[in-house]
């Protein structure tokens, strides 16, 4: 099945300024994500010494982000998005100014690093729905597919500079990472200052409570929608689980630091190239053989992983996998923004990141516990068998089997 999209006389996104700022706005938001995601436990730990408040302030942070995704996509569905993006990014800019100021007067408290924290990851949570909303309103439907094989692109940029950054502006001083993250929030507010949204028809007053559940409800009446949201959310386990794994199992092995860093930058070297040619292979190859593709492959690759020493075959398996992921995610997300209403579109985005960030929350505590007795090889097997039923579960669903193709 294909579904086509008039092309009209749009230009290209290379030429779409409201696409470049709509873009290098959530650049800039993730690379703040990804810093505090190091910089918060580090700072913890190196006040307190305590282990437990390091990992509670990673929990905060991430609790705070899942807590916010539905009321996000409401927020999204209800008012101005640029001027919720706006308000997001003014107030974590404000809020971690008020740490920096309190970290370099010497007069801060774990409490005010634990709120900001908690104000990270609510607002930086808020933004993601009303950015993934915004994009159908700034991009025409024949290039929506190639604008969110793009945007997977920024997702690896900044996994890729922003953990690693931290780690080295921490080192250098403990509240540089800070400084530098209201600098990134605010060039994301001038950014978006800059930005021109389409005007929307007026949204009327339905009850709140009706505007949280909708969005479950049309996600779970959606034949399509309904099964991609759970093959997203079982590809989210896989993918962090077996992070988890290969890093216990590097760890167990002895293998050096810098071999091990090796690894995960082959993965991450891998999902960034894998984004390069996402939008071509998306044109490329028939919708449904993604879908139903990536599962088996992965499975295989995992079986490889399992089957092989850790070493620089771990590392290839690795970026191979990565590779598959953005063409993958760019057909379902893809796909799920060109069929959604306009007036839900935020909601849907809250739902899955609820759903698909929840599983990926999940899975490295999985991957940890299937590692607790060091059988990395029976681990990774393990892997390689759940991702091996989703494959088999994916084949025999006629909407996954037959996904429709968007051109």
């Amino acid at each position: 099945m294909t579904i086509e999209a008039s092309s009209g006389s749009a230009p290209p996104l290379s030429r779409n300024r409201n696409y470049h700022v709509l873009w290098g706005s959530q650049l800039l938001s993730e690379l703040v994500s990804q810093l505090c995601l190091i910089a918060f436990p580090l700072m913890v730990m190196a006040a307190t010494g305590s282990a437990p408040q390091m990992g509670a302030v990673a929990a905060v942070i991430a609790a705070a982000h899942m807590a916010a995704n539905v009321p996000a996509g409401v927020l999204a569905d209800r008012f101005d998005r640029k001027r919720v993006m706006l308000v997001c990014q003014c107030v974590r800019a404000a809020a971690m100014a008020s740490l920096v100021a309190a970290l370099f007067s010497g007069h801060f408290s774990l409490t005010h690093v634990f709120l900001v924290a908690v104000a990270e990851g609510l607002l930086g949570a808020a933004f993601d729905p009303a950015e993934h909303a915004a994009l159908p309103q700034v991009v025409p439907e024949s290039q929506l597919s190639e604008a969110v094989a793009r945007n997977s692109v920024r997702r690896y940029v900044a996994t890729l500079l922003g953990p690693a950054s931290a780690g080295f502006l921490f080192a250098v001083d403990p509240r540089t990472p800070f400084a530098v993250a209201v600098v990134l929030l605010v060039a994301s507010c001038v950014a978006l200052c800059l930005l021109r949204l389409p005007r929307r028809e007026p949204v009327g007053k339905p009850k709140k409570a009706g505007m949280l559940t909708d969005g479950f409800r049309w996600v779970w009446g959606h034949r399509v929608i309904r099964p991609t949201l759970v093959w997203l959310m079982c590809c989210e386990w896989f993918i962090s689980a077996l992070i988890i794994i290969v890093l216990a199992a590097s760890g167990e092995d002895d293998m050096a630091p810098g071999e091990l860093g090796a690894l995960m930058t082959a993965f991450g070297v891998g999902g960034l190239l894998g984004a390069a040619v996402a939008g071509r292979l998306h044109a490329t190859l028939p919708a449904s053989a993604v879908i139903v593709g990536f599962p088996w492959i992965g499975a295989g690759l995992t079986l490889v992983l399992a089957l092989v020493p850790t070493g620089l075959l771990t590392g290839i398996m690795l970026g191979g996998i990565a590779f598959l992921i953005p063409t993958a995610f760019t057909t379902v997300m893809s796909y799920q923004l060109r069929v959604a209403p306009d007036e839900l579109r935020g909601r849907l985005s809250g739902v899955v990141g609820l759903f698909a960030g929840g599983a990926g929350a999940i899975g490295p505590l999985v991957g940890g516990l299937l590692m607790a007795d060091g059988d990395s090889r029976g681990s990774l097997l393990v892997c390689c068998a759940c991702l091996a039923a989703v494959a088999v579960g994916t084949t025999l669903s006629p909407a996954l089997r037959r996904f429709p193709t968007l051109k």
